[in-house]
């Protein structure tokens, strides 16, 4: 009997059918079951050429997406049922980790809720909204009525895997081709739910004008859908309270979308007006502001006012939007004429502008190039961009610039050197007697540039012809080894010139000694002789959120005392990640988000476990243990675009799931002969010019004007010596 049944349902609508398929078919599970219900003779022929590995159910035209829902269920065999709507996508290697999570259930969860990518017509692999909720209610399964913000999530019946028997048991609630009712009365019906805080699932969403306009009874059809569903929620107080606000929300959303004549529009108002005062919970307090508003004149069914209100707000915000138009082109004309007046002066061959991750401090590759000029050319003033929330934290003494100020203008317009870990902003012109040096902070597993045109989720509108305008300013661009300088060859195509001499962030891993190591170690509490796992997760680019991917809590309860987790958010989240703040801090798990530089926690850590962030190739340096948790690497290599396949070139031993992790970190083979072989290739190819100089190299190649022959020159990886680990360094 399989685990798991999918059972892919409808037409072949615009050939997506075909997609779906063939991604099935190049990850084969040896634990589920494929069945197409397919509707119409395309589909059953698209699917038929997949046998025998896929049972095709034959449907006639028209048929309705309940009814071939339901057949395709008559023929499964599976615990549970994933039903996959034709034109839908399955991320590659996410049935797997599907059925892996259904596996390790107990028999009293009906429903494990998804996270899902959203494509259209014109974009593809954006991130859904519901991956904060599915953090938030974390693996455990739990209730309904205790988790009732999970009716907040979007109503698709493919990111619900439904436990067959309780298919079968509630079968006239899902035996409708509204897929929104059949996916909320899923989760109104369950004894408890799971969730999968993963993308396992894509929406694409076809184009309206491709598709018939809604009849007036399918729009009056929203409203008779929550009247129906509240009927599940008597005497469900939280439940009936969150789906009443949806159905609210839900109502004004689409009659504000418009596109009904005004009859239609008219009747919807009326009904929507009805079920508000009908179904409002007692002592239910609107909101406040427009939004309260909004609600009063629908209770009111105050249709014409509500028309009125509409217009009145329409024009306030073009109103609005013009005054702060006319705000942003006057300061916009003021700092432009400051800046051209600056550009008029002769360079200060002294001044160098320095900035790291879009202006949060000193930090990274630009800090490391800073302290080593001061050493070596202490006549070079050093400024830094740093945003004005963040010049609290920099250093005592450390000059600095806030963006969009007139000193700002000035110093960028005059400063012989310009030193950034990103781009400097569009309008910075690049004087001919100007130096522009782009040190980047990572070394690329993703793609990125140019390369991030296939891949949307990626570019998230990037507009490409801007960044190549940046890149020509580029005179230097610093890399690690010389797998970064070809895929920056072809990601960033201009004439600047590669300095290959290491990551000068790197450099501490080389010269630190063990009172420094023992000094982080202290600050963070990690008493002698304890092992410290840093792990470091990187942000995904279709997850609106950081959605944790472990049971933090229980993986240091399996590695017991001796074990301390020091755990970082990736920087796009801002400080101390939000899932992490309801930790429970029992001196095993600390959060380290906001700590700074990121160089200390590699050096106080015994090895590092993260899955596809740029830390692992800095942090081989230090010869380390590495664990890969890839529990995605389908999906992100997929949405993301990579350069090669870390799963064949992992530095370490890698984890696909929690248990796998686990089992890694509790026994040795997190540190043993093979890890070691695996991470001895990986250095030679990765840290190809780190050595503890790459600082020094790229100052006297640059401020110095030194020809490369003057240079220290990298030492091979053989005869490097790294910084002794913390159980030396604390001996």
């Amino acid at each position: 009997m399989a685990e798991l049944s999918i059972v892919v349902h409808g037409p072949n609508v615009q050939g997506h059918l075909t997609e779906l398929l063939d991604s099935l078919a190049a990850h084969p599970l040896p634990d589920a079951e494929l069945i197409v219900a397919a509707v119409g003779d395309w589909a059953r022929e698209t699917a038929e050429r997949h046998t025998p590995d896929v049972q095709v159910v034959p449907l006639p035209d028209g048929t309705g997406d309940a009814a071939a829902r339901a057949a395709g269920a008559a023929r499964a065999s599976g615990r549970w049922l994933h039903f996959v709507h034709a034109k839908d996508g399955l991320p590659a290697g996410t049935p797997r980790t599907v059925a892996e999570r259904v596996a390790e259930l107990p028999d009293e969860v009906d429903v494990l809720l998804l996270d899902h990518l959203r494509s259209t017509w014109h974009t593809s692999g954006l991130p859904s909204p519901d991956g904060p909720l599915l953090a938030r209610a974390g693996r455990a399964d739990v209730a309904l009525d205790d988790c009732a913000p999970l009716l907040r999530l979007t109503p698709l019946l493919g990111t619900r895997v439904l436990r067959t028997a309780f298919h079968r048991e509630h079968g006239r609630h899902f035996a409708t081709d509204d897929e929104p009712y059949a996916a909320l009365a899923a989760l109104l019906l369950a004894g408890r739910v799971a969730c999968l805080p993963h993308v396992a699932y894509e929406d694409r969403r076809l184009r309206p004008a491709s598709l018939p306009p809604p009849t007036p009874e399918q729009r009056y059809g929203l409203v008779a859908r929550y009247e129906s569903l509240l009927d599940l929620t008597q005497d469900r107080r939280a439940a009936h309270t969150v789906l009443y606000d949806v159905m609210v929300r839900d109502c004004l959303r689409t009659f504000a979308r418009g596109g009904m004549d005004e009859e239609v529009a008219r009747e919807f108002f009326r009904r929507a007006s009805l079920a508000a005062v009908r179904r409002r919970p007692e002592d239910h307090r609107r909101p406040g502001g427009l939004e309260g508003v909004r609600r009063s004149l629908l209770e009111e069914g105050a249709y014409t006012r509500y028309r009125a209100f509409q217009t009145v707000n329409r024009t306030r915000r073009t109103a609005r939007s013009a005054v702060r138009t006319r705000r942003r082109q006057a300061g916009a004309l003021l700092r432009d004429h400051q800046y051209r007046r600056a550009l008029g002066r002769p360079v200060d061959p002294n001044l160098a502008v320095f900035a790291a991750y879009w202006n949060r401090g000193v930090a990274c590759n630009p800090a490391a190039i800073a302290a080593k000029l001061a050493e070596l050319a202490p006549r070079i003033h050093p400024v830094w961009v740093v945003t004005a929330e963040n010049a609290a934290l920099l250093p005592p003494g450390t000059d600095h610039v806030v963006p969009g100020t007139r000193r700002y203008w000035e110093v960028l317009a005059s400063a012989r050197y310009l030193v950034n870990n990103v781009n400097f902003p569009n309008a910075v012109v690049k004087r001919p007697d100007a130096i522009h040096v782009q040190t980047h902070h990572g070394t690329p597993l993703k793609r990125m540039g140019l390369d991030q045109m296939a891949f949307p989720a990626a570019a998230q509108g990037l507009d490409f012809k801007a960044l190549l305008e940046r890149i020509d300013k580029w005179d230097y661009s610093v890399s690690a080894n010389s797998h970064t300088t070809r895929m920056w060859e072809r990601a960033y195509p201009a004439r600047y010139v590669s300095l290959d001499h290491g990551y000068p962030r790197n450099d501490v891993y080389y010269t630190a000694g063990a009172a420094e190591i023992r000094a982080v170690r202290d600050l963070l509490g990690i008493a002698p002789g304890r092992r410290a796992v840093l792990y470091a997760p990187t942000h995904r680019d279709y997850e609106a959120g950081w959605t944790p991917r472990l049971d933090l809590a229980a993986l240091a309860d399996r590695l017991g005392e001796d074990t301390v987790l020091l755990v970082r958010g990736h920087y796009f989240y801002g400080g101390a990640a939000s899932p992490l703040t309801n930790l429970r801090r029992t001196g095993r798990i600390i959060d380290v988000s906001s700590y700074d530089p990121v160089e200390d926690l590699c050096l106080a850590a015994d090895v590092l476990v993260t899955d596809y962030s740029s830390i692992m190739f800095d942090y081989a340096n230090l010869d380390r243990p590495i664990v890969v948790y890839a529990d995605d690497w389908e999906t992100y290599r997929t949405t993301r675009g990579v350069y090669f396949d870390l799963m064949a070139e992992a530095p370490g031993p890698v984890a696909r799931t929690q248990r796998e992790l686990t089992d890694i970190l509790a026994g040795d083979a997190w540190r043993d002969e093979n890890a070691a072989k695996t991470r001895a290739v990986f250095r030679r190819r990765f840290c190809e010019y780190d050595d503890g100089r790459a600082a020094e190299r790229v100052v006297r190649r640059v401020f110095l004007g030194q020809d490369e022959r003057e240079l220290p020159p990298v030492l091979p990886v053989e005869e490097r010596t790294p910084a002794p680990s913390p159980q030396e360094a604390t001996a």
